[in-house]
Formats: structure tokens, sequence, C-alpha cells
């Protein structure tokens, strides 16, 4: 199947008298006939459920699908994005351990890995996203455990190089973990370009509704965690609270997400609940139609943006004269996504008379759903973040970032236009 027969049919496909919709399995509990299959289970001897804690039948239908879409072995909800980017490097980093990360990511993750995971003892280098090979390579120590960026960079709508980085990381004995949100399967498949493992917050495009929070990990089943054994202990080397299983070996390519489920999730629990899985179903079987809407209502609002004498710069990779145009053509050629950055020539106070002003479009700190919506990143969602932090990861001052919707491209225009009219 292509991607957008994909979007309709993957992950739950019913047999005979079942419903033709995904069921929600609304269930903590499952029920055996005998102790000894329910030992089975808690000894991932046996396939099945009995937690939803740790699987659902509906989550597992809905990861499924993730899971095809991006061409991955297997794949596993949680409850949010930020709980995606979490487990996928706790899964491979402990205390003692270090990992390099692209600066130019989302304000959250960035606080999650520079003060979060460095307080459990995970260290963090942050570089350049326009880092060159050699000086990438001199950021990895001996216990540097990955390498972590995202597709199209959120706020600053940037594009990351796949190939050099992924390059490096394996060079080097590591996976290449990306964050794949703005871009979706539809319009970048990472694991094509040597990244290893993908995340996403299924909270933006994938539902598309803004009303479910949630995230998925898909892993594609490349890297050899057997070929680094003393890099990667907790998938290599006996685990004691499941009576000695080495989870690369007895698994092999479902090593990853098998440990990330049966160890992170059952300690940890950030589980999607199956009530939002079966949101989340419903707004990737629309997924490929509304990218599409998004990213030319959005090349079509950048142009406007553009020519107008008001805006300072305007960034969107789908501007033929953008930086990151080529990047563009290369890893996204069908198009790139819905958001886009730009600046107002004037004062923060006239960007907010701008904000303030807009009737159509929302100020909101949501992005990538079907409503557009706008904010201002150094006042909002990287707040917390200090000067220097905000310019690392390609935050300006002035940087307003615009998720342009599905609505009638004209009329977002016309929104646009009387905003800054009253600046």
């Amino acid at each position: 199947m292509r991607n957008e027969t994909k979007c309709i049919h993957k992950g739950y496909e019913p047999k005979q008298g079942e419903p033709r919709q995904l069921p929600i399995v609304q269930s903590t509990t499952f029920k055996y006939d005998s102790s000894d299959y329910m030992g089975k289970l808690f000894d991932l001897e046996a396939e099945g459920y009995f937690y939803t804690r740790l699987q659902n039948p509906t989550n597992d239908s809905v990861a499924a699908k993730i899971c095809a879409l991006e061409g991955g072995v297997a794949a596993m909800l949680t409850s949010s994005g930020q709980a995606a980017n979490f487990f996928a490097i706790f899964n491979i980093c402990e205390a003692g351990d270090h990992f390099i990360a692209s600066s130019a990511i989302y304000g959250g993750t960035y606080n999650l890995f520079g003060v979060t995971l460095k307080k459990m003892g995970i260290e963090c280098s942050f570089v350049d996203l326009n880092i060159s090979e050699e000086d990438l390579e001199k950021e990895f120590r001996p216990n540097t455990k990955c390498i972590f960026g995202e597709t199209i960079t959120n706020p600053s709508v940037s594009i990351f190089d796949f190939e050099k980085f992924a390059k490096v990381a394996h060079k080097m004995g590591v996976p290449l973990i990306v964050d794949n949100t703005f871009a979706t399967p539809i319009n970048c498949r990472p694991f094509e370009f040597g990244a290893d493992i993908v995340t996403h917050s299924t909270t933006k495009y994938m539902d598309g509704h803004g009303c479910t929070v949630g995230g998925c990990i898909v892993d594609s089943g490349n890297f050899d965690w057997l070929k680094y054994p003393e890099k990667f202990p907790g998938l290599t080397e006996p685990d004691e609270s499941y009576h000695g299983i080495a989870y690369a070996k007895k698994f092999g390519k479902g090593a990853y997400i098998t440990k990330a489920t049966a160890q992170l999730m059952r300690d940890l629990g950030p589980i999607q609940t199956p009530q939002n899985a079966f949101y989340l179903n419903m707004g990737l079987e629309t997924l490929h139609l509304r990218m599409e809407r998004h990213c030319s209502n959005a090349l079509a609002i950048a142009k406007f943006l553009k020519s107008n004498d008001k805006v300072a710069w305007v960034h969107y990779a789908g501007l033929p004269d953008d930086e990151y145009h080529d990047l563009a053509m290369k890893y996204c050629p069908n198009g790139t996504c819905g958001v886009l950055a730009f600046g107002l020539k004037g004062t923060r106070a006239q960007a907010n008379k701008f904000m303030d002003s807009l009737k159509l479009i929302y100020i909101a700190t949501h992005v990538a759903d079907g409503k557009s919506c706008i904010l201002h990143p150094a006042s909002h969602t990287h707040r917390q973040l200090s000067d220097e932090q905000l310019i690392e990861a390609g935050v300006t001052p002035d940087l307003i970032r615009l998720s342009v919707g599905i609505e009638n491209v004209d009329d977002l225009i016309d929104d646009i236009k009387q905003a800054l009219e009253q600046i």
C-alpha cells in the first residue's frame, strides 16, 4: 500500500462480522482462563494483554498504523510527544551517559534534555544545526549514546540534514533519533535517510483536531544493538527485573520497543488512553489530505508576507530563496508542513498589536491542527530559555510562529492583511 491507503486501512483490519471502525477497548485489564498463561504474559513468554498501562488493543492498532506509515518494525504510543522523546532517550541512556542534540528543537524538549535529564545524571550537548561533520565528531565522548534532531525545527522551521547526522552517528556507533512531528510520514520518512528511531507528538498533525494529547515512538529495526554491547547494556545484558531477559537477543529487531514497553512503561506509566488513541486514528485517516492543504496554504501565505513592506523576513523552506529550500527538496519534495516563521519591522509591542488584531487566526500555544493559530515563542513556548539559548535554538526575539490551518487561504490572507494595517 501507498501511504494514502495506509492512513485508511493499516493497523486495524476487521475480520468477518467485526466492526469496520476501530473498537475502543476501554478496559484496564483482561481475563484469562489459567494462572499459568497469565504468568507467561508477565514473563514475556507469551503474547497478549494483561494491563492497559503496558499495552491495549486499541493503542496497538493505532501504533501499528503509524509504524506502517513510517516504514518501521515496531511502535508504541505514549501519553504525549514529550513522553515519547523522554522514553526514546531514556530507553538507551542512564545516569553517567551523554547524548548529542540539535539546539534547534522545541523549547520543551530543550528543557527536558538540558535540565530534567541532567538532574537524572544524563548530559546533553547541544550543537548547531549547521555544524560540520568534523566538528560533530568532536562532540562525541566514550559515553555518548545517540544523536537527536527534528525533521523540521520548531519554531524556526529549518530542515534537518539527515544524511550528515546519520553518517556521523553510524560512524561513531550510535543511533540517530528524529522527531518527525511537523513533516509527518506523509511528507518525510526519516528511515529512508538514515534515521534509526522516530518520535512524534501525535497531538499535532496526526490528530489534526486539537482535541487529544499523545505521542509515538517508531523503531526502524535497522540499528544493530548487539554490535555495540558495551554501549547499550540495557538492551544487550540480562534485565533482572524480567528474569534475566536480554532484549536484543530475545526479541531481535523488536528489542527497542519491547524494552520501552515492558520496562519503561511498566515503571513510569505515561500510556495514551484508548479513547485518545481512537480520536488519533480518526485524524490519521485524513492526514494525507490535510497535509496537502496545510502546505499549499502556508506557501501562499509565506509569499504574501514576503511581499508586504511591514514584514522584515519570512522563513519557510517551500520558498525558492529560503536557505533550507534545497534540503527541503531533498527530504520533503512534496511539501514540508503548514508552519512558518516571520518577523515584523518595528517593536515587540507592534508585533503584539498585530497578533491581538487578528480575528480569524487564534493566539494559542498549539500548532499544527486544522485551525490556524499564532504565537510569539520568545514570550510563550520558549520563555524559559535565556537569550543565549534562544539564539542557539534559532529563536530570534522578533520571531512569530504561524501555524496555517486548512481554512480558505484567501480568508486567512485577508485576516493577516487587516491586522498588518493596524500597525
